[in-house]
């Protein structure tokens, strides 16, 4: 380069330093080192899948130059790209363009909002960085870019996507009472048993019943029931008697037909000890009943005047005063209340659990909707689970309970989209039940629609406690954290505690974990030391982690990135295990 061109690149330097100096811009630069900056949260933190952070500076006096305009800028740089988001301006005393001022004279603070941004993977390894630039008229100058802050955290993605499914429930008994009855009638003032009676349809029935069950394994005969009555007329003291021998005569005739059967071996009905007795001395219950399904003329008059007297004696005095209608009464009620009520009670007994077992594998066929549903609930295998439920499902498929079970049983096998087909089979019988709509919610929640979950586990309200435990994910997910822990509950678990600490209480982490279930799961120690860096306790920080990453090696690497322990990345006991 020849010295004439020196000394032009000499001059256009001076001029432009001369320039830059005259409009307050050098000095700025040169004196930025006295700007401070501060961004919270520090490191930026995902919540509801975006991020916004603000930032505040303050500038000393005397520096921001009266007729300049600084252009902040907030960058986001992450691998593989950056992030610049929406400037502030800030302007001098005597500069043109629209922003916020800053006095020379006292210098000045401003503060910013960012908005919000949608978290991107790579956003988890990131430097936040505030970029400036000073212009006075048409002279810019850069300032050197400032860090405000290294991460993201983005704990909010450790919410275990184990949303409870709710299996329909059987009606399976494995037992059924069921009981036979007949009625043994007397002739007035009597408590012998006639032949006749004996020979009545109720008790051809009867004896059916007996005969046909009595050595059936299906049937357990547990005791007889023998109800003896005495009409009300008459004196009490005779019909307390007449009731009682009654008792006695119809359970003896009972007991003779269970003689009957020849089984040695079957005792049952042949001993006294198999019958309760009870006595109604003047059944006046029976009457009215009679009295209002009959159609005798002066009944409505009867009826008031067992409303008006409580007395038997009376009430028997006051009847008879209607001659005419009182022999009526005697003729077609009366009757019909000397009798003997004979019910024979037994439990008809169902497949026992071992039986049940083999045939939902071997012959589901023969087996009930209500059994091959109970059944399934026998086995913890979910190969075997969804192997029952897919036989019920095929032979009682306008049960939607079948096709809701399979659905849980494949949602548990982690085949989700067969599950939502399922689901939707079981639709089309269900008529909405709540217990549905919360399956449907979990499929929805698993294909990323948060919306549409809620929507459905709305509509599940009442179907269990996993509603709400499946609305708590959610609400991790969307950044409603006091919601999340409401809905947890009385739920003691991971999610609980991620909650908990999300919401401000990273102190209740360690007890909620450590009275649940999953105390012991790597990821609890780590949660346990996300929560002991929130709360400066390196130690317990410290302490954790090792514990985690000894059982999940995977954590190791976690550990390194998690902007949670940004703070700890000088430590020497952290580096001796994270790096």
């Amino acid at each position: 380069m020849n010295s004439k061109t020196l000394r032009n690149l000499s001059l256009a330097v001076g001029t432009t330093a001369l320039l830059v100096g005259c409009n307050g811009l050098g000095k700025m630069v040169k004196k930025q080192s006295t700007f401070s900056y501060d961004m919270k949260p520090n490191p930026i933190e995902m919540h509801g899948d975006s991020v916004g952070f603000t930032v505040t500076g303050k500038y000393p006096a005397k520096i921001f130059a009266k007729k300049a305009t600084v252009t902040l800028t907030p960058v986001v740089k992450y691998a593989g790209g950056e992030k610049a988001l929406k400037p502030v301006i800030l302007v001098g005393d005597k500069a043109t363009d629209p922003g916020q001022k800053i006095s020379f004279d006292k210098g000045g603070t401003f503060s910013y909002t960012s908005e919000k941004f949608a978290y991107e993977p790579a956003m988890k390894v990131a430097t936040v960085e505030l970029r400036a630039q000073g212009k006075v008229k048409k002279k810019t100058k850069d300032f050197t870019p400032v860090k405000l802050g290294d991460g993201t955290v983005v704990t909010p993605l450790l919410v275990r996507n184990d949303e409870k499914g709710i299996y329909a429930k059987d009606a399976f008994v494995k037992s059924t009472p069921m009981n036979q009855t007949a009625n043994i009638y007397y002739l007035i003032n009597k408590s012998d048993v006639r032949s006749s009676e004996m020979k009545s349809d109720e008790i051809k029935n009867l004896n059916n019943f007996i005969n046909a069950n009595i050595n059936n394994v299906w049937y357990e005969f547990k005791d007889i029931n023998v109800s003896a009555y005495a009409s009300p007329d008459g004196e009490l003291t005779l019909n307390e008697n007449l009731a009682k021998d009654r008792a006695k005569s119809g359970s003896r005739a009972l007991m003779g037909e269970f003689k009957k059967n020849k089984n040695k071996d079957q005792k049952f009905g042949k001993d006294e000890a198999n019958f309760k007795t009870q006595t109604t001395a003047e059944d006046w219950d029976g009457f009215k009943k009679l009295m209002e399904q009959s159609s005798i003329a002066d009944k409505d008059l009867i009826l008031r005047v067992l409303t008006m007297y409580q007395d038997g004696e009376q009430r028997e005095k006051e009847i008879k005063n209607l001659s005419k209608t009182y022999t009526e009464v005697a003729d077609k009620i009366l009757p019909k209340l000397r009798r003997s009520v004979l019910t024979v009670n037994v439990d008809k007994k169902s497949r026992n659990d071992d039986q049940i077992t083999k045939l939902t594998t071997t012959y589901p066929d023969s087996l009930s909707v209500e059994e091959m549903l109970y059944g399934a609930n026998l086995t913890n295998d979910m190969n075997t689970k969804v192997q029952i439920y897919t036989a019920a499902e095929k032979k009682y498929g306008t049960d939607w309970r079948t096709s809701n079970n399979l659905g849980v049983a494949l949602l548990m096998n982690n085949k989700v989209s067969e599950a939502g087909e399922a689901f939707k089979r079981a639709e089309a019988n269900a008529n909405g039940n709540p217990i549905l709509m919360n399956n449907l919610g979990i499929v929805a929640a698993k294909a990323g629609d948060r919306k549409k979950a809620m929507e459905y586990y709305d509509k599940a309200n009442g179907a269990g406690n996993e509603v709400n435990y499946n609305k708590g994910i959610v609400n991790v997910r969307d950044g409603k954290y006091s919601d999340a822990v409401g809905n947890f509950g009385e739920y003691k678990g991971f999610n609980k505690a991620l909650a908990e600490l999300l919401n401000g209480n990273a102190g209740a982490v360690p007890a909620t974990l450590d009275a649940s279930n999953e105390k012991d799961m790597a990821m609890a120690s780590y949660l346990k030391a996300v929560a002991a860096a929130r709360n400066n306790n390196t130690a317990d920080a410290v302490s954790n982690l090792k514990t985690a990453i000894e059982k999940d090696g995977s954590l190791k690497a976690a550990a390194k990135d998690d902007a949670e322990f940004v703070k700890l990345r000088d430590n020497a006991d952290f580096k001796a295990i994270a790096n």
